[in-house]
């Protein structure tokens, strides 16, 4: 691979497929085509909407609405279990298509990613001819639909990416980019969720052309750190490089349940088998990752939710513990009946830090919880 070179302009391409898991299920049962449908739990479990077709989306169904309500909306919508080694097959075979054209990928989920086509010399150089092939490729190959944005860097190409969806590409070459983003919402900056988006809108602030009538420093006053990013951001700079080798920062394990916890002890009842799971799964990342603090997840039956953490001392022997008197004071400060749990733990990730000494939270003296 090429040696980065500063004076190659940057060309990013954030490839999305459109439903992923859906386009996923239609292409196994072209039946489903044309139809409501949607990928996730059951509405008598409780179960929450994965993803949805583009038809169940005319409704007003979208992904992490709970089951029941996108029914009321949707009475037709048909839920389908997730399959996800099936869309993990798939996602394997889009990223094979993307190492045709660059080895600078940045994964952000199975069905997203990054790709710096800066110095590749597929389709002489052009990244708009790549995403055309690659977008060919993946329907061909795949058998799903992918959109793709093709910008100098990665804000502007994820914008890019869902512009013309589905199945569609943007292109926004250097020259466009003032003019692009000047008309751009302020809800489609990265970082901007909905209450910094109405912070904005208090202000009288609705596109990033009204965002660049202020300075950095009035920026910075009204909100913090994320003030300067703003004020880049609304001028289309965003020189953040691709993340080649994304690590974890954090690992946890959660459970919606069938029937509400209305008492502490059915609560405490439930969170052993969760931390055995996680316990599981950090043992395949053990030797790459030390614990620093664990967590807990509590929501209610009324939707809302809280979390809980707490540092882990060096000679924490009764973890499981810890975790269910978190649980316990998690639960405590709504006292409602409870719908779902989680625990998890936050990691340092060893290769970076230089600390090569490992925090047993899982295993004290050859005794496993």
């Amino acid at each position: 691979m090429p040696e980065p070179n500063e004076s190659v302009q940057r060309k990013i391409l954030h490839v999305d497929a459109d439903a992923f898991y859906c386009s996923v299920e239609e292409r196994d049962d072209p039946a489903l085509t044309g139809k409501a449908f949607a990928v996730g739990g059951k509405a008598e479990r409780r179960g929450v909407i994965a993803t949805c077709s583009y038809e169940a989306r005319k409704s007003g169904v979208h992904s992490a609405m709970a089951s029941y309500r996108a029914l009321r909306l949707c009475p037709e919508l048909i839920i389908l279990p997730a399959r996800f080694d099936v869309y993990k097959a798939a996602s394997r075979q889009m990223h094979a298509i993307f190492h045709r054209y660059t080895e600078m990928i940045e994964p952000l989920s199975l069905d997203e990613a990054y790709l710096d086509v800066s110095q590749s010399s597929q389709c002489r150089g052009s990244g708009t001819l790549m995403a055309r092939e690659i977008m060919q490729s993946v329907c061909e190959e795949v058998g799903i639909n992918v959109s793709v944005g093709v910008a100098p860097n990665k804000f502007l190409a994820k914008v890019a990416s869902d512009w013309n969806k589905p199945n569609g590409l943007c292109v926004i070459t250097p020259d466009q980019v003032r003019d692009f983003v000047f008309e751009l919402p302020v809800e489609k900056i990265h970082g901007v969720g909905k209450v910094t988006a109405q912070k904005l809108h208090n202000k009288g602030i609705m596109t990033c052309g009204m965002l660049r009538q202020y300075s950095p420093v009035e920026l910075c006053r009204w909100f913090g750190s994320f003030g300067e990013r703003l004020w880049e951001l609304s001028r289309g700079v965003d020189d953040r490089a691709l993340e080649l080798d994304r690590r974890r920062k954090s690992l946890s394990v959660e459970h919606t349940f069938d029937e509400d916890l209305h008492d502490e002890q059915s609560i405490l009842t439930q969170v052993k088998p969760l931390i055995e799971d996680l316990s599981q799964r950090f043992q395949a990342i053990r030797n790459e990752y030390s614990v620093t603090k664990r967590f807990v997840k509590v929501k209610f039956n009324d939707f809302t939710q809280t979390t809980l953490e707490e540092m882990i001392e060096w000679d924490d022997q009764t973890p499981e513990a810890h975790f269910q008197s978190l649980v316990i004071r998690a639960w405590q400060r709504g006292n409602k009946p409870v719908r779902l749990l989680g625990v998890g733990v936050r990691l340092l990730d060893l290769r970076t830090s230089g600390q090569m000494q490992q925090l047993e939270l899982f295993e004290r003296r050859g005794r496993r919880i």
